[in-house]
């Protein structure tokens, strides 16, 4: 499955134009590795994604072409959450 459409239908990024912006950007990376919309995922494929002034790094644990809801967290496993501050010294 495309990235973009796996961030859209597990409901980690809203919509999938959206999703397309964030990886175009070089903000999401696949095992180590930057990635566009259009890289292919699988299962067991890490992904690190940042957000505003967070990043997220997830793990994929099912793919579904669609999904309702209550499902589209059981499509993921939230590895690991931080927030980047500013780096001021003071």
């Amino acid at each position: 499955m495309r990235l973009d459409k796996f961030l859209k239908v597990s409901r980690i990024i809203k919509r999938r134009t959206l999703a397309k912006e964030v990886s175009d950007q070089g903000r999401i990376e696949v095992n180590g590795k930057e990635a566009k919309a259009s890289t292919t995922v699988k299962v067991g494929d890490e992904l690190k994604i940042r957000l505003g002034q967070r990043v997220i790094t997830a793990r994929i644990d099912r793919i579904q072409e669609t999904s309702r809801k209550e499902e589209a967290a059981e499509m993921y496993t939230i590895l690991n959450e931080e927030k980047l501050g500013s780096q001021d010294p003071f």
